[in-house]
Formats: structure tokens, sequence, C-alpha cells
């Protein structure tokens, strides 16, 4: 707890979206919320949701790419509230593009943004929370990180493997009193989209068409999106919750697709769903 006798929270990704309302909805659910964002002129929406809900955020900048100064940050919020209780890995970046569009350039951004990033946070706090003899580390992942998609190969290939990552120390750090999770949600509205890195196909280039067919996908799913809100609140459980389990969905949508990976035991099922996504007329 810190002075106030609140658990402690450091929320990762707060400038919009799931991480803003995640980092607002644990400070209104009793904890002392400290909220980064790598580019603070964007703190407006974040600081105004907070007051509207009547709560109050330590606010802090953090690029999750540089690992120096996220052992800072960590060093500074240890020194500032004596504790830290829950992490909440929760920025990210998308990229639409396949693998001959791809740079190497381009797979190490997402490696970095989406599997480095968090990792490197989740190794920061891990003796605080171990010597603690407990605490909550949650990496929102996507169900990108279950389920591999067309056009987003560095994407779903960053998520994939900060799941493995996670998984694999869930079970070391279950005795320590360390929880460690991954919440995977689908499509959310919010500021992600206009955030994707997007590679520009020629016109009559070889993937043009079925990219096309992707994007005319995508949007009607986005259209029907969950709201950030609704996501965050589900961060907020997961975060929270009194029973442990890996891995958390943020809506039924996400656990049915999530689980049409988790039984696919020959692949099967998951090429057949996807390769309708960009199926394209015949000549």
């Amino acid at each position: 707890m810190d002075s106030k006798g609140q658990p402690v929270a450091l929320v990762t990704g707060t400038s919009s979206g799931m991480g803003l309302h995640a980092a607002v909805e644990l400070a209104r659910r009793g904890h002392t919320v400290v909220a980064t964002m790598r580019d603070p002129s964007r703190a407006t929406a974040l600081t105004e949701a907070a007051r509207e809900a009547g709560v109050e955020l330590d606010v802090r900048v953090l690029d999750v790419t540089d690992h120096d100064a996220a052992r800072s940050t960590i060093d500074s919020v240890i020194a500032d509230h004596r504790r830290l209780d829950v992490l909440v890995n929760n920025a990210g970046r998308g990229a639409v593009a396949t693998a001959e569009q791809l740079s190497l350039d381009d797979i190490r951004d997402q490696l970095e943004v989406n599997y480095l990033g968090p990792v490197a946070l989740t190794k920061l706090v891990l003796p605080h929370m171990r010597e603690a003899g407990s605490g909550t580390v949650l990496t929102v992942t996507s169900v990108g990180g279950a389920v591999g998609q067309p056009f987003a190969d560095a994407y779903c290939g960053a998520k994939f493997a900060v799941e493995g990552f996670m998984q694999s120390l869930a079970v070391v750090m279950l005795p320590h009193g360390v929880r460690v999770s991954v919440i995977e949600p689908a499509a959310v509205a919010s500021d992600f989209v206009g955030n994707v890195a997007r590679t520009d196909e020629v016109p009559d280039g070889p993937y043009a068409a079925q990219l096309a067919a992707y994007l005319a996908r995508s949007a009607g799913a986005f259209a029907n999106a969950q709201s950030s809100r609704d996501a965050a609140a589900a961060i907020a459980d997961a975060a929270m919750s009194a029973d442990y389990r890996f891995r958390w969905q943020t809506s039924d949508g996400a656990t049915a697709f999530v689980g049409m990976s988790l039984a696919d035991t020959d692949g099967s099922r998951v090429l057949g769903a996807t390769r309708g996504w960009i199926e394209t007329a015949p000549n």
C-alpha cells in the first residue's frame, strides 16, 4: 500500500483508448494509479477523464521502448509510493503488412513496442513484487496473440511472443505470490487503428486485392467494436480478481475467437476461418 493505504498500479499507454479508461477505472476502484504515456502533449483526454470521474492520477512520461527510462520510472515509482502492486502493460502498436512488404526495421519496431517493452517492465517490477510476496502483472495482448491473422505478420508475431514469455513466467512466479496474466481484447473502438503502421501496396501489386478484402473486413469488425470503456472495465476486473487465471478476454466474442485457436491442434480451423477474410472474386 502507498502512504494513503491504497494499492499502487502502473498503467502504460494511457493517452487514449483502453489504457486511458483502465487507469481511470483502477483509480475509481481505489488504486493509486501511475499513468504513463510516451507523448505528454496527449495527456489532456486522460486528465479530463480523471476529473470527470473524480479521481487523481500520477501522470508520468514513459516510452516503453526506452529501457533506461523504464528503469528510472520504476525506481521513482517505488521511491515515491513505496511499492508497486499492479503493472498493466497496455502500450502497443499495430502494423498492417505481409512478409514481403515488411522491412526488418518494421518487424523490430513491433517487437520493441509489443514484446520487449512489456518484458523489460515486467523484469523491473518482479524483484519488488517477489520480495513483497504479492503482485499482479497483466499484459494486454490481443486475440492476435493467439490467432495469426492476414497482414498482421509482425504484430501477431510480437503478440504471440509476449504471450509465450508471460505464460512461461507465470508458473514460476505463482509460488512467490506474483500473478502473471494476459488479457486478449478483440476489436476495440480506440485510437489504436489510427496509430497502426501501414505499408502501402501499389494498386496492381501481388497482394493488393487480398489487402483490400482484409481492410474491408476489418472496417466491418471495428464498426461493431467493443467500447474502450467496456474493455478497460474487463482489464480492471482481471487486475483485481480474487481468482487467478492466466488468460482473460474482454468480451464473449474475444473468448470464442481465441478458443478457436487454442483448440486447433492441426491449424486447420484458424486457416479455414482467416482464409475467408482475404478471398477475392475470380478474374
